[in-house]
């Protein structure tokens, strides 16, 4: 069984973590600490606005043209 939560730092770099009720029964878990946090909301904040950016809209709408002509063939 997984969760995951991001949690923010506080100021005393200690970080208290109330377990869900389905961690109730258990005896041990893992904690694994990944910094890469910030970058991966960076990257997603980023795909967000894809679809407002005319030169990602430009660069889509030219590979869609380019498998148009294959969609139609049959193997």
């Amino acid at each position: 069984m997984r969760h995951r939560q991001i949690y923010e730092i506080p100021t005393d770099n200690r970080l208290i973590i109330k377990l869900p009720q389905t961690f109730r029964k258990k005896r041990k878990v893992m904690v694994i600490l990944d910094d890469n946090v910030d970058s991966l909301s960076k990257k997603l904040e980023q795909l967000k606005k894809a679809p407002t950016d005319p030169l990602f809209m430009a660069d889509l709408q030219e590979i869609e043209n380019d498998f148009n002509s294959i969609d139609s063939e049959t193997l």
